[in-house]
């Protein structure tokens, strides 16, 4: 089938565009510029790779519609006119499937566990808003006019070559750093706020499962997540041994914790993720498209601050 992938060099195109490859697909990555995948791989350069520029370029979906490909895999887009737009370009194709990339911030705080994909969300920033309108702008497309739409959302997405959300919430990397010095972290309240991680390469996958059993995913929407969610406080236990150090934890209330992280960008991030604590089963993936993640939470993590070791951005005693 003939393949568009719509920001197709980053966290989760590097590994999707291979994946694809690799099933002979005839795959066309879009991208703003040139920047090169996480990963190496050699199954990049039998993908066409075309530069385009959403933001600035008001031709974009028609461009995208120009290329008349089976399916459309949209990992970049976080507005809903710019859904509705690709869309109306769309229909006029010979499109198949359009999957779409969504997020689990289009929730807020978590009522139930786990939380339902397809439940009434309350998003608590602009971000969310926008992916939840995106959502349920496509569920109806699907319901009323047949458009063929398929909705992954991911969770903390991590693995080589990129900074991911540490422990406390945010992304700072000198976290990690001190975890590995054997330094005290402290944690905001109890330390049982959730993340959910999942690394870029089992997202990839869910995609390609969604393709692959494209009758059971339209109209659907899947968390692309790892199996179990972590807390902080194991999140951080699992720290200390990977860098084999003692663990040393306090515990603070969220005014003390802020004062703590001393940083009103870092401790606003931190309140986003946590304070939508969840888990977001993978059951309805597992039974519908078969999806096996390969990275358990402990995993994902680890993976990517080996990376931090392998770049030099952690030392090592």
């Amino acid at each position: 089938m003939k393949v568009v992938v719509i920001g197709g060099s980053g966290h989760i195109g590097t590994y999707l565009v291979p994946k694809l490859v690799r099933q002979d697909h005839q795959v066309t990555m879009i991208s703003r510029g040139n920047r090169e995948p996480y990963i190496k791989d050699r199954a990049w350069d039998k993908a066409e790779h075309v530069a385009l520029d959403r933001s600035s370029d008001p031709l974009f979906s028609q461009k995208v519609a120009e290329m008349n490909a089976d399916v459309v895999i949209d990992l970049i887009c976080f507005k809903v006119d710019e859904v509705k737009e690709m869309v109306e370009a769309l229909k006029e194709t010979n499109l198949s499937h359009y999957l779409y990339c969504s997020t689990i911030w289009t929730h807020g705080r978590a009522e139930t566990i786990p939380v339902d994909p397809n439940g009434e969300k309350h998003p608590m920033d602009e971000y969310g808003r926008q992916k939840y309108e995106s959502e349920k702008y496509l569920l109806n497309e699907y319901r009323v006019n047949g458009f063929p739409a398929t909705m992954i959302s991911p969770g903390q997405i991590c693995g080589p070559g990129w900074s991911i959300i540490n422990p406390l919430g945010h992304g700072d990397d000198k976290v990690f750093q001190a975890i590995a010095d054997g330094k005290e972290i402290s944690l905001p309240n109890l330390g049982m706020e959730t993340l959910h991680p999942v690394h870029g390469e089992d997202i990839a996958q869910m995609f390609v499962d969604a393709m692959t059993h494209r009758t059971q995913a339209l109209g659907e929407n899947f968390y692309a997540v790892s199996e179990e969610s972590l807390t902080l406080y194991g999140y951080t236990m699992a720290m200390y041994r990977f860098f084999k150090q003692e663990p040393s934890i306090t515990f603070l209330s969220w005014d003390k914790w802020v004062d703590y992280v001393d940083d009103e960008r870092l401790s606003s991030i931190s309140y986003y993720h946590l304070a939508r604590s969840g888990h977001f089963s993978i059951e309805k993936a597992k039974t519908l498209l078969g999806f096996r993640p390969r990275y358990s939470a402990v995993q994902v993590v680890e993976s990517a601050v080996q990376s931090y070791i392998d770049r030099g951005i952690i030392t090592l005693k």
